[in-house]
């Protein structure tokens, strides 16, 4: 091997390493202690199934769940800017690159209702009119009767309720609910919650 080539060879290492160093080493050792933000708690069991349900159903594809200060998120009621220990308890994160739909980082607070979460999901354009949303009426069953101690029937607007029966949401349905429910970030991030 000539001289040029060790030296080109000495380059590409350094400029590799210089590229860990920056991406991988300095970042890791920044979030290695972070905890979680003041306010956040675990998922419960039920979230937990609920963002496994999120994650199947590629909602990461259309929906973000970090709300920018470089776009008028706040102005659009989409919450806060994010920081990195509002997502110690999400692995893998889900924070999304596309936004054809609202970001959900705060889907919580904004949209507290289970009732209109499952109205939603079964035909986004019962409750959202020129919604671009699929429908998921797998994760519902069309009965014709019900327990109404048990069963959750889906309160589904006039066009669009069933004629006889009635819609019920199925477990993966309400586990939806519930991790959609459990995205709320309301609560002020504080110094700590930065890197």
């Amino acid at each position: 091997m000539t001289k040029t080539t060790f030296g080109f060879i000495d380059a590409a290492l350094a400029v590799l390493f210089f590229a860990t160093l920056m991406l991988v080493v300095i970042p890791s050792a920044q979030l290695a202690n972070l905890q979680p933000a003041k306010g956040l708690a675990p998922y419960s069991d039920i979230a937990r199934r609920g963002r496994e349900v999120y994650i199947e159903n590629g909602c990461v594809y259309c929906h973000s769940q970090q709300p920018s200060s470089h776009f008028p998120d706040e102005q659009r009621g989409w919450g806060r800017p994010s920081t990195p220990a509002d997502y110690v308890y999400d692995y893998p994160h889900l924070l999304g690159t596309m936004r054809t739909g609202p970001d959900l980082f705060n889907i919580g607070e904004r949209q507290p209702s289970q009732e209109w979460h499952l109205a939603h999901l079964y035909q986004p354009r019962a409750v959202s009119p020129g919604s671009i949303m699929p429908a998921y009426p797998y994760l519902f069953t069309h009965v014709e009767a019900y327990d109404e101690g048990v069963d959750v029937v889906v309160k589904l607007p006039e066009p669009y309720a069933p004629a006889h029966g009635a819609i019920v949401a199925n477990a993966d349905a309400l586990a939806l609910v519930a991790y959609l429910q459990a995205l709320d970030h309301s609560y002020p991030p504080t110094a700590e919650d930065a890197p």
